[in-house]
């Protein structure tokens, strides 16, 4: 062997595609290739909204994310109390996601060497506020310069053998549902976005309020999730993609169909009053808008009336039953007047360009 040539890994692909011509499930599912196989402890790995390691009679849920400026925010759009504190939900939604509870967290940023003292102290106070919110520590992290601001945090939370939910659950006749309603958030980057004299006057707004908060302050159903899990839930995860995209990931690792009636879907009411300011599809915005961190389950049939009781009457939260699971594979929408079509998994992808 030439003394320059390196050994074949087994576990790499021969032919590794180009970054740019992947979508982001194309290269998670290149991660599973290079990362995935039997590992002593671990239950659940790369794939889902989080892994699960075994610790006695409980699992672990281990989760991470990144948000990075220019990708995921503009600090223009943005405080930086609410960016702090939507870093902590975005990662506790993904651990409401499996039925469990956070636990601790970790949290990595980077920023320019000309960043304000100030900004930086309102960043931590959202950290601890959305902490405190959600009954978690964070105990720690590293910090480093760099061009942009970027936050990265890790976070552990648990949940009982017997009721963690995945993705990979569902079975036909199953029925979809989610909790809240679809689009805020994207309604309200669009908000924030804008650029006319209406839509910053809208900004004053209660329904322009309702959109701007639903997209700088996420709400993590974490209590949700746990009745969800506790009513039979058989697949679960948290919306952050777009209902179409995400649905398509759970049918995918479910091994299933599915079928969403459109008239179902529940989009935000205050997108209504967006669209008369701003250019918006309210229905496409809950479709494939994504960052809405509402959850999307599937349910035996005779459990979805319990679960609806249970998260209103405890969260008051709401429960809308929008399809159903089927065999086969592919997600079709059916319209209004009984059109049936595919629904292609738009949504946010982070390779996308």
């Amino acid at each position: 062997m030439d003394e320059h040539q390196r050994p074949v890994d087994p576990h790499l692909p021969a032919t590794p595609p180009d970054l740019p011509s992947l979508s982001e499930d194309e290269w998670v599912a290149e991660m599973r290739k290079i990362l995935g196989g039997e590992m002593p402890g671990v239950r659940l790995g790369v794939g889902d909204d989080a892994a699960l390691v075994d610790a006695g009679d409980r699992l672990v849920i281990l989760t991470a994310d990144m948000l990075i400026e220019g990708v995921h925010f503009r600090l223009e759009t943005i405080s930086a109390r609410d960016l702090g504190y939507k870093a902590i939900a975005v990662n506790v939604s993904d651990v409401a996601a499996m039925g469990g509870s956070p636990r601790y967290g970790l949290v990595s940023a980077a920023f320019p060497s000309h960043t304000d003292l100030g900004w930086l102290v309102e960043l931590y106070g959202g950290i601890r506020d959305a902490s405190a919110e959600y009954a978690m520590a964070v105990v720690g992290g590293d910090t480093s310069r760099a061009d942009r601001v970027v936050l990265s945090v890790a976070l552990t939370g648990e949940v009982t053998k017997a009721g963690a939910v995945t993705r990979a659950g569902a079975r036909p006749g199953d029925r979809l549902v989610v909790t809240g309603a679809l689009g805020a958030s994207a309604g309200g980057l669009r908000l924030a976005e804008a650029n006319a004299e209406e839509a910053r006057r809208a900004i004053a707004s209660d329904w322009g309020r309702h959109l701007l908060a639903a997209h700088v302050r996420p709400r993590a159903r974490v209590g949700e999730g746990q009745t969800l899990a506790a009513c039979g839930a058989t697949a679960m995860m948290d919306i952050s993609d777009g209902l179409a995209l995400d649905l398509s990931r759970l049918c995918r690792e479910s091994g299933v169909g599915a079928v969403v009636e459109q008239a179902r879907v529940p989009v935000s009411p205050s997108l209504g009053p967006l669209a008369e300011v701003v250019p918006i599809d309210p229905m496409e915005l809950a479709l494939s808008g994504g960052e809405d961190y509402e959850l999307l389950a599937a349910m035996p049939r005779d459990t979805v009336d319990l679960a609806a009781s249970k998260l209103r009457d405890r969260f008051g939260t709401s429960l809308t039953e929008v399809g159903e699971i089927r065999a086969g594979d592919g997600v079709v929408i059916v319209e209004a007047d009984g059109t049936e079509r595919p629904l292609e998994p738009a949504g946010w992808d982070h390779f996308a360009s």
